[in-house]
């Protein structure tokens, strides 16, 4: 069974840095496409980050966010920095056991967490 537990979520400052982090169980994450959205309220789900053989970003992301992963931790890592108020949402990790997807669709993710709050005050 695939378990996806995201952690780190918090108010924050803008100008803060946040490091958020998901444990995944249940599948081998160094042959999968692990991925990270977000969701603010009244809004679709949105493509933040993804990797499988190299990381992809999306473009809003401005070399703020960067995501990694420990293989042997079997955790994957959402380093944001320089954070602002429009950043304020619910973080999601997804995963997929194939590398073979369209990595910025969320409909292609069957694994989910259930998300981490990030807001973000001016």
């Amino acid at each position: 069974q695939v378990q996806l537990v995201e952690s780190g979520g918090r108010s924050v400052q803008a100008g803060d840095s946040l490091r958020l982090s998901c444990a995944v169980s249940g599948l081998t994450i160094s042959t999968s496409a692990l991925g990270w959205f977000r969701q603010a309220p009244g809004r679709e789900r949105e493509f933040v980050a993804a990797i499988e053989w190299t990381e992809h970003y999306a473009d809003f992301v401005e070399g703020r966010f960067t995501i990694s992963v420990d293989n042997a931790k079997d955790m994957v890592y959402l380093q944001i920095n320089s954070l602002k108020p429009e950043d304020t949402a619910v973080y999601y990790c997804a995963a997929e056991t194939s590398r073979w997807l369209r990595y910025s669709e969320y409909r292609q993710y069957p694994y989910w967490g259930q998300g981490t709050q990030v807001t973000v005050s001016s």
